[in-house]
């Protein structure tokens, strides 16, 4: 994303997982249309991405003003400098089932969907609902075009035409001809217009009528004598507004307008009022898009409520190209093999002046080797790490990995950096090659099961953590786990017994701010109390939908358990031994919220409070952490981890932050790094790991009360 380069690169292959099926590719379809616009936006200079993404900027500008201009700009470049799988419609094989996957089995040959899934890629993982089957009449070179088609289809069905209305398709691109081509198929009568003499050319060659822009009015009243039509297809991929004024006047008295392409949506009052026109604008491909619980987790919707999903529009337009009835293959211009798919970007963004419609990847089948899920990475050769010398393997990859973690890893140094693994492979590659690691892999196994390995840290989604955590120590190696511990009282308590054995390697979570700078001054200017304290921790955590997975319980186990622990830590690092009480209340949540507004009150057993706001209604601008505590005749407060002020004595004591938000995760990771070497106690405390996860259970609990 950072230069809109398209390279062809060699990554490990996903693994299959529950509910999916582990597809080996045939064919894939490039998308001139949102595939370029990625590549359009990535090639653009820093200011042309400005420009085109004011909201984007807006963002920064507020993190910069939370976090100083340093880190901002890291975490922009970070997030700039990251891979992107580009393709979303496929067609191939499936290789492997995962459990639980329904109706599928290895040999199926499959039609594939989802960004993120139905990747350009050799093999790919794709779920249950995202897949389906071909009949044997059905080749893969059609088939990949299903994912585009049920964006047609689904652009169509919203329309709610009857079997010989008039339809109007406004762009006769790939998407336009897959509409006109699905209309027919309904048994109505479709005209289409484009700027291209070629493309309405072949509309015609496929048995639409259609007439270029200039002559689209004239030749439209032929069509429908004078009537208009009863339904309009906006297929165009244009900045510019002409596309719907068009359509407007297209459309018959109380016609439906429906936009499926990338259009400008100024709408014309005059026309679509006069005409009281319904205006709809197709999201996708269906019913259950952008719904992880459809999406990921394979939940259908029932048929009786719900007739055309996502899945089913796939179905559909697979059992349109079985039938006979819409034929795609005069639709491909260009086939690539997947080597030179680099090609096909070159095509598509103009580069080569060349026209095109449907271009196509295609990838080896005959002999094909099973997909290695390992990548061995070209870095300087070094000697055996001498004994006792920390050499580390790092499970997950995702953007706190990338952004924040790796980074911290790269800068504290004193480490062999030996691998990186992650579910898709993908990010496991980008990671490794960019910060020095030997090999990249999609497979935990070669992370725990490395005998070179003595140093595991944990960075995958919450729900891994334990299990992984578990089997790294019981492997022989030092754990560094990123928040939280664990999601249940259950595999708590699992780790809790496995930590009474003192031969167990070091484990400790990655409750960085205790290790910040300031933090460790906050502390410092308690001294040595000699009375109870008292503090106060606002956290403006910040919307989050409820479709995120941090709110799934079984996923991220909600925001307390997943965010708020960092907080309830640092109260107890403060006061120096876990809360002994916990009480919590939160505010209604509104069907917006899912019980993150919530007030936590921690007792400790010297009779120390400390409160925790964790308040997600607020506005992301204003800065997220403040600290404040009074004891003992002093005030300290502690702002974002940027500034700290103590007042004591009648004087008052500023320190700050020079190069911007420093929130201890350098020092976090060196810390434990000099434990390992040592082999001392761990830099946490196990009561206070284990206390502070446990008092997160509790606070959801009298949540829920």
């Amino acid at each position: 994303m950072r230069d809109g380069k398209a390279v062809v690169a060699e990554v490990p292959a996903p693994g299959v997982r529950r509910g999916a099926a582990l597809v080996r590719t045939a064919a894939s379809l490039v998308s001139a249309g949102t595939e370029r616009m990625v590549v359009e936006f990535a090639e653009k200079s820093l200011l042309g991405k400005a420009r085109s993404r004011p909201d984007l900027v807006r963002q920064v500008l507020d993190k910069a003003r939370r976090e100083g201009v340093l880190p901002t700009l890291q975490a922009a470049f970070t997030r700039l400098d990251q891979a992107m799988a580009l393709g979303y419609s496929s067609a191939g094989t499936i290789i492997e089932v995962g459990e639980g996957l329904q109706g599928f089995r290895v040999g199926d040959r499959v039609a594939c969907a989802g960004g993120g899934y139905a990747a350009h890629a050799e093999v790919a993982v794709v779920p249950q609902n995202l897949l389906a089957r071909l009949p044997d009449n059905v080749d893969f070179e059609s088939a990949a075009f299903t994912t585009l088609g049920a964006i047609a289809l689904h652009g169509f069905r919203l329309a709610r035409p009857q079997v010989g209305e008039r339809v109007a398709v406004i762009g006769l691109g790939l998407l336009g001809q897959l509409a006109a081509g699905i209309a027919r198929a309904a048994g109505c009568a479709v005209f289409g217009v484009d700027l291209s003499p070629a493309r309405v050319e072949l509309a015609q060659k496929m048995g639409a009528s259609a007439a270029l822009r200039a002559e689209a009015e004239a030749a439209a009243g032929a069509f429908t004598r004078g009537q208009g039509f009863d339904a309009v297809l906006v297929c165009a991929d244009a900045h510019s507004n002409d596309p719907i004024e068009l359509a407007g006047l297209l459309a018959r008295d109380r016609g439906c307008v429906v936009a499926v392409g990338a259009v400008g949506l100024n709408i014309p009052r005059k026309v679509y009022y006069e005409k009281e026109l319904t205006f709809l604008v197709s999201r996708s491909y269906g019913p259950g898009r952008y719904d992880p619980a459809y999406e990921e987790r394979g939940q259908d919707y029932p048929a009786g409520y719900v007739r055309w999903t996502e899945g089913r529009n796939l179905e559909a337009f697979v059992e349109l190209l079985a039938e006979g009835r819409l034929d795609v293959t005069p639709l491909i211009s260009h086939r690539f093999p997947i080597e030179e798919g680099a090609r096909a970007y070159e095509l598509i963004t103009g580069k080569t002046s060349e026209p095109f419609l449907g271009v196509l990847l295609t990838y080896p089948q005959a002999g094909a080797a099973a997909p290695a899920r390992r990548v061995d990475l070209p870095v300087a050769p070094k000697a055996a790490p001498p004994a006792g010398e920390p050499v580390v393997g790092v499970l997950g990859a995702g953007n706190y990995a990338s952004a924040v973690f790796l980074p911290a890893v790269q800068k504290a140094g004193g480490a062999v950096l030996a691998g990186v693994a992650s579910g898709t492979g993908l990010s496991a590659r980008h990671a490794a090659q960019k910060f020095g690691f030997r090999f990249a892999t999609s497979d935990e196994r070669e992370i725990l099961a490395n005998p070179e390995i003595n140093v595991v840290a944990v960075l995958t989604r919450h729900n891994q953590h334990a299990r992984q955590t578990l089997q790294a120590l019981r492997a022989g190696k030092h754990v560094y786990c990123e928040k939280p511990l664990a999601l249940c009282e259950e595999e708590l308590g699992e780790i809790e017994a496995a930590l009474r054995d003192e031969t167990l390697p070091l484990l400790t979570v990655g409750f960085n701010r205790r290790f910040a700078p300031l933090a460790l001054a906050l502390k410092a200017a308690l001294g040595r109390r000699a009375e109870p304290l008292a503090a106060h921790y606002r956290v403006n955590a910040g919307f989050l939908p409820l479709t995120h997975w941090t709110h799934d319980p079984a996923v991220g186990g909600g925001r307390i358990i997943g965010e708020g622990c960092h907080f309830v830590d640092f109260l107890t690092f403060l006061v120096g031994e876990p809360p002994c009480r916990v009480e919590a209340q939160a505010l209604p949540d509104m069907g917006r919220y899912r019980q993150d507004n919530a007030l936590v009150t921690l007792t400790f057993p010297d009779g120390s409070l400390g409160t925790l706001a964790y308040l997600a209604n607020g506005d992301k601008a204003a800065p997220k952490e403040r600290v404040e505590v009074f004891c003992g005749g002093t005030v300290a407060v502690l702002d974002d981890f940027r500034r700290l002020e103590v007042t004591s004595g009648g004087r008052r004591r500023v320190s700050s932050s020079p190069l911007g938000q420093d929130k201890g995760h350098q020092a976090a990771w060196a810390n434990f790094l000099a434990c390992v070497r040592k082999g001392g106690p761990p830099p946490i405390p196990y009561d206070q790991l284990i206390a502070v996860t446990r008092a997160t259970f509790e606070a959801v609990e009298k949540l829920k009360a």
